[in-house]
């Protein structure tokens, strides 16, 4: 469900008329639903609420610090990545025990940053990490506690790019030898094991992946106990996918996988975190575009958008398909017309959309892009010298720019000449 509805002939973002936003902030520009986000954000919340949990938004998703204080405010979490993301988190009002440091690549940097600040724990994925970790921690004369993420070697069926749970991917440490390393964390000085933690991957739309997985993880719990160790939290990652295709079934709901969960591990006494990224802000936000031409080709027609694969690059990367709408709503029974939809970036990999089916567009109207609020601006870059687009967040008849538009100033004013040149 979201809150991106024709009303009237017209399409809104909740209370407020899409074209409207767009006669105040230009195109393109991010919208997102802050109802969307809340109604996501309490379907996973109250899908664990049979016992202690913390639902940790992946803000890899859509990191825009209002929709991290929207969400945090609520009871939220964070899962994070990187330096940037926790002082986002930090900078948003999360407080640092809401805060999971995830990600294969933290330096030690990073590492004192979120121990000065407080963490709720380090997800680690590597011996060398672990041992840095330790040094770190020592270093600091603090205790980091620490689950491990350990690969089950389960194929969560999902795009190539986005599987992270089978035995060739670069996450975690095989889950064939967590005995030894649990007992390599219990001798290092300061660090404090608290659980484990797993992640298979992301987009998943079937949660026979997720049983199989967790089930590993239960049976690993009861073991690296019955081995001395104290696991109180399990972290079971995220993954969830979305419907992109309305016309598709749809994946399963929060309250399935509630249940799921509840069924391989609620049994053993943990407080569980889960890290849902995609599920919850992917259809809280729209991408909105301009219809610049339409060009007639020997074969086909194409729609050339002011949006391009720099403000959302899933389709050019990913092969992903987003549903592409008309912001004013088609008469019924209209003839659909087939178009190439494609942006003003001079590469052919800046395709959208081949021979989609909507109703007919003109230069100047309006289009949308549903399913957009996850992996859309975050991704988005200045490709071709273009700005970075405005995201905007709707609060019932509210909106207000969460990020503008920088100039092309702002932009070439970053570069520095040197003085011998």
């Amino acid at each position: 469900m979201d809150h991106f509805l024709y009303r009237d002939g017209a399409l809104h973002a909740e209370d407020v008329p899409v074209a409207e936003i767009a006669a105040a902030v230009g195109t393109p520009f991010y919208v997102y639903s802050s109802a969307t986000l809340l109604r996501h954000f309490t379907l996973f919340d109250d899908a664990l609420s049979w016992g202690d949990h913390l639902v940790c938004f992946a803000m890899k998703s859509a990191s825009n610090q209002a929709i991290l204080k929207l969400l945090g405010d609520a009871g939220a979490g964070m899962d994070v990545v990187s330096g940037g993301e926790y002082a986002r988190a930090r900078a948003a009002g999360v407080p640092g025990d809401r805060i999971v440091f995830s990600g294969v690549g933290k330096t030690v940097d990073e590492m004192r940053m979120a121990l000065s600040g407080g963490i709720r724990q380090f997800n680690i994925e590597s011996e060398p990490e672990m041992r840095a970790l330790s040094a770190v921690a020592t270093a600091m004369g603090v205790t980091a506690p620490i689950t491990i993420r350990v690969n089950p070697d389960v194929d969560a069926k999902t795009n190539e790019k986005i599987a992270t749970g089978r035995k060739g991917d670069k996450f975690g440490i095989p889950i064939s030898r967590a005995s030894e390393v649990y007992a390599l964390a219990a001798s290092l000085p300061g660090l404090k094991v608290i659980g484990i933690d797993v992640h298979i991957g992301s987009q998943l739309t079937d949660l026979e992946p997720f049983r199989m997985a967790y089930t590993k993880v239960a049976d690993l719990t009861r073991q690296l106990r019955a081995e001395g160790h104290e696991i109180t939290r399990l972290d079971l990652g995220g993954g969830l996918g979305i419907p992109y295709e309305r016309s598709n079934l749809a994946p399963p709901l929060p309250t399935d996988y509630g249940e799921l969960i509840r069924e391989t591990v609620g049994d053993l006494g943990c407080e569980i975190e889960i890290e849902p990224g995609r599920l919850i802000s992917g259809n809280a936000g729209i991408l909105v575009a301009s219809t610049i031409y339409v060009k007639e080709g020997e074969d086909r027609q194409f729609l050339i958008l002011d949006a391009a694969m720099n403000d959302l690059i899933r389709p050019a990367m990913y092969g992903a398909h987003h549903d592409i709408i008309p912001v004013v709503e088609p008469t019924p029974g209209a003839e659909p017309a087939k178009y190439d939809i494609v942006g003003p970036v001079c590469e052919s990999g800046d395709t959208f959309a081949k021979h989609r089916d909507m109703p007919a567009v003109n230069a100047g109207d309006l289009v949308a892009f549903r399913s957009a609020g996850a992996y859309g601006a975050v991704m988005s870059s200045e490709y071709n010298t273009r700005p970075l687009i405005p995201e905007v967040l709707v609060q019932g008849d509210q909106f207000a720019v969460i990020r503008p538009r920088p100039t092309f100033d702002d932009i070439i004013n970053r570069d520095t000449i040197p003085e011998w040149l």
